[in-house]
This record gives C-alpha cells, structure tokens and sequence, in this order.
C-alpha cells in the first residue's frame, strides 16, 4: 500500500514474506498466490507491498537466468503486488523446524554475506515499480555477538565498504538507488541503536544505514525518541522500519505470568529477554533461561523478543509493546516531514504462538496479516497520512 505523507513524499507500507518461507522461486511464486494476493483481496487494496525474503538459492536462480526477474515482476504485477524492500537478514532454512543461532550465518565477516546482500541489491533494482527510484534492503546487525572479535569486526567493516561502493555501481548502471539497512537485535554485535552509531557512521556515503524493528527496540526498553534523536546527530538515516511488537510481562513474580510466558517458550526461534533495573538492561539468549530463573531480576518487567501480532496481543497477565510501536510511527512520520518512507510489518512468529492462538489454515493466516496491516494503515491515516487510490 502506499500512503502520502502531509510533506508530499510517497510512504510505502508493506509486510514481509519471511511469515511463510520458501528456499525456491517456484515456491516464492507459489506463495504470491496463496497468501500476498488474498491478503492485498482482503484489504481492498488495488495494491499490496511485500517485502520478500528471498533465499540464497532463491536468489541464486534469479540472477542465473535473465528471464526469471521478469517473470516474477510480471507474476508480482498480475497479482497487485509490489516490491520496494526485500529482507536479506535470513540467508536460507528459516523454515526450518530449528532456526535459533543459524539465523546469524554466514555474518558480515564472512565473504559470502557481502555476495548474497549485493545479489539481493542487484535483483531489487530490477523488481521496483516503474515510478519507483529507491529501494532498501535489511541485513543482520554485524553478527552474533559471541565470537565475534576484533578481526572479525574489521573484516565486517571492509565488507560493508565494499557493498557501498557496489551499491553505487548499482544506481549508475540502473539508474536505481538501493540502500541496505542493520537491522539491531538482542544479542548479537549490533543490540541497539546506540551500538549501531560507531559502526554506521565509520561507513563511507550514505548508502548504510539503519533499519528499526520496534520489537527490538522495545525488546531493549529504547526510547524511541532518544534513539531516533541520537541516530539524527550521528547523521544516521533509517532507509527501513519493521513495525513488530514484543511480548511484555509486566510482573515476572507472578507464577500466573510465568505461566503464561511458558507458553511463548518453543523449539523454533530465539526469544532474547531482557529486564532493565537500576539503568542496567539484563538479558538471556532465550526465554527459557529466563523462566529458569537466577539471571532476569524478576522485580521488574521482563520483555521477549517474540514478534507476537499487532492486532492481537497476548491475553492478560501478558501484554504487548505496540505502545512503542505507536510512538515511533509519531516520532518518523507523525511531525512536518516524513523520517522514513519504507515500512513493513514483520510478525514471522505466526506458527510459533500457543497453539491456540496459531492459524490452522492459509486462509486464517491470511485473515490475521490482513488485520495487522489494517491497524498499521490506520495507526498512519491517524497521523495525517493518506491512503493512495
């Protein structure tokens, strides 16, 4: 969907195709069919975004035949849909029955990374609509934090200078400009935006920049006007935001939320939580550390990094952090000028709630993004922001 600003400027808001994966193009275009379209049907829109998440071979096969980028823009045109953004932070087997810490390989020390982001970057220029000029691309935050050591660093460093000098070759020959956006995340080199300023502003130019997930940065217990203001002073742009909300529990000395956090602790992906006391953020890499007990201080609220639906938050003792989200929509597009113009909806966690609260169907799938994208068109008409025909 696409919205105007109060300043003129075209926003873009989409949602993320990482929700049902595919490692192949022909499963890509299989999910335009079954989810994108309906969804886009569902929300009476002429035309839907989607970010996609393509795969390593995804990719692979697109950049191996000339006629495939083709036949997928003309399979996204068919349908209604549009792509202005992919999410390149995933490199392969995010559907995996276990995700957890492989979701940070290969990272920015290694040579393969460089080469996937900038064949993402090169496709993306060639999917964007006709009377779109720019488009982004969200990547990991560095890497993993463990491990990561001094060497490493400044190999991630010379890898990301390479891709911006790539990404300028990109727009003179496409006429195309493609920035690529760290997205920080609890855990790993790059947690916050704070962490991201060091790293962003050694970069040359200005095609590196950052992409703020509200998870996250609730996640962190960031204030986002503080944070927004400091990556402002440190000249910092944010080319991406993911709109997501973390799991909240506002009393951890409740066996009643403790409970009910149990139910949020699954096989498939890492709920980095945190607590904040005394001005110290505590953390573990997973929410059954935590519910082990002996690292969170429990006389404070606890935060999961567990993308849980906008639309639908957890049922008491437990709440969300869309009261963030709602913030940082106010503080990037809520004043005279629009900060960021590419949003995407990023709830990847739909198959990994309670079970009760898990989409048995596509079509409930479906029904549930549609709802989501829905509140976030509104949380942005109600900030002045008009709908697009």
């Amino acid at each position: 969907m696409r919205l105007t600003h109060p300043d003129g400027s075209t926003v873009h808001l989409a949602y993320c195709t990482n929700v049902h994966p595919a490692e192949s193009l022909d499963g890509v275009l299989a999910q335009l069919a079954r989810y994108c379209e309906p969804v886009r049907r569902r929300l009476g829109a002429d035309r839907l975004g989607v970010g996609l998440w393509l795969a390593r071979d995804a990719v692979r096969a697109l950049n191996a035949d000339p006629a495939a980028p083709r036949r997928l823009r003309t399979e996204l045109e068919r349908r209604g849909l549009e792509v202005v953004t992919l999410n390149g932070f995933p490199y392969e087997g995010f559907g995996a029955g276990v995700v957890k810490y492989r979701v940070y390989r290969p990272d920015w020390s290694d040579p393969e990374r460089l080469e996937y982001t900038s064949d993402l970057a090169r496709l993306l220029a060639r999917l964007l609509p006709a009377d779109v000029t720019e488009g982004t691309v969200s990547t990991l935050p560095l890497a993993w934090r463990t491990g990561f050591d001094e060497a490493a660093a400044d190999a991630a460093h010379r890898a990301l200078s390479e891709l911006a000098r790539r990404l300028d070759h990109v727009e003179q020959e496409t006429g195309r400009s493609i920035r690529v956006a760290l997205e920080p995340e609890p855990g790993c080199a790059v947690e916050t935006t704070a962490d991201a300023l060091a790293p962003l502003a050694a970069l040359p130019g200005h095609r590196i920049g950052l992409c703020l997930d509200t998870c996250h940065l609730a996640t962190g217990f960031e204030d986002p006007v503080r944070a927004l203001a400091a990556l402002d002073r440190a000249g910092i742009a944010v080319p991406k935001v993911q709109l997501s909300a973390a799991l909240h529990a506002g009393d951890p000395r409740d066996p009643a939320v403790l409970s009910a956090l149990a139910a949020f602790d699954e096989p498939r992906f890492l709920h980095q939580t945190r607590a904040r006391a005394d001005g110290v953020l505590h953390g573990t890499d997973d929410l059954g550390q935590a519910l082990a007990g002996g690292v969170l201080p429990d006389t404070v609220p606890w935060r999961a990094h567990f993308h849980v639906p906008l639309h639908a938050p957890p049922a008491p003792p437990l709440s969300s952090t869309l009261d963030v989200l709602r913030e940082t929509l106010a503080a990037l597009v809520g004043g005279p000028t629009a900060r960021s113009t590419h949003f995407e909806v990023e709830t990847y966690t739909w198959q990994a709630l309670p079970p009760a609260a898990r989409p048995v169907t596509g079509a409930e799938l479906a029904d549930g993004i549609a709802a989501e994208l829905q509140l976030a068109r509104d949380l942005l008409t109600d900030l002045g922001l008009k709908e697009q025909p």
